[in-house]
């Protein structure tokens, strides 16, 4: 993978209805205040064949390593088209989930084997992570009560039980213990304006001080 210069990678994961969406935008928002330029993504999507795929993803019943290599799919066209030649340009990039994602939803939640999931993020993208990783942390019949709601149509990750939700969950602290350093997890049950206040001051102590 190619040298991301000064530009930065930041990720923001978590279980449906943890209340990324408003915290990225302020983020976003911060950096830039600040004169970065920045590009702002989403996975699966973000580019047009990426977008094709997360309707499929979303919305499509298929078999678990099929569900994998697609997610990885999706994310080596991001990377090719999307991410790397933004960071090479020098703007920062802060997507909404990126393999931890995978890691959590389908080697957590699904029970894909772990090795196969290294294989593909060695394959897709080797030696390249996000420079941080903000885990938004929510009990998930808290996190069930904010999507309902919204009043959306759940797609078909939205509409797994609890004790998927649990799993997942349990796989993003368990991939943050493993790189406290990259992965900060965030209290996601708090005021709004906590969580910002909180976002900001550990970007600020960590690239602005």
């Amino acid at each position: 993978m190619p040298s991301r210069g000064k530009a930065r990678f930041i990720t923001f994961e978590g279980i449906d209805g943890a209340g990324k969406s408003s915290q990225i935008a302020a983020v976003v928002s911060l950096l830039q205040a600040r004169g970065l330029e920045v590009e702002q993504t989403r996975e699966p999507g973000g580019t047009e064949l990426g977008e094709r795929l997360r309707e499929v993803l979303l919305h499509q019943s298929m078999h678990l390593e099929t569900e994998a290599m697609l997610m990885f799919a999706a994310r080596r066209e991001h990377l090719a088209a999307r991410i790397l030649p933004a960071l090479a340009a020098g703007r920062w990039v802060v997507s909404d989930r990126f393999s931890d994602a995978t890691y959590a939803y389908q080697v957590g939640g699904r029970g894909l084997d772990p090795a196969k999931f290294a294989a593909l993020e060695d394959w897709v993208h080797p030696g390249f992570q996000p420079d941080l990783t903000l885990v938004f942390d929510l009990a998930p019949e808290i996190a069930a009560a904010r999507l309902s709601g919204t009043g959306n149509a759940p797609d078909r990750f939205e509409r797994e039980q609890r004790d998927f939700f649990e799993r997942v969950r349990k796989a993003y602290l368990e991939r943050a213990d493993r790189d406290p350093e990259r992965i900060r997890v965030i209290a996601a049950d708090r005021d709004p304006g906590a969580i910002r206040a909180e976002l900001e001051a550990i970007i600020v102590a960590r690239w602005f001080e």
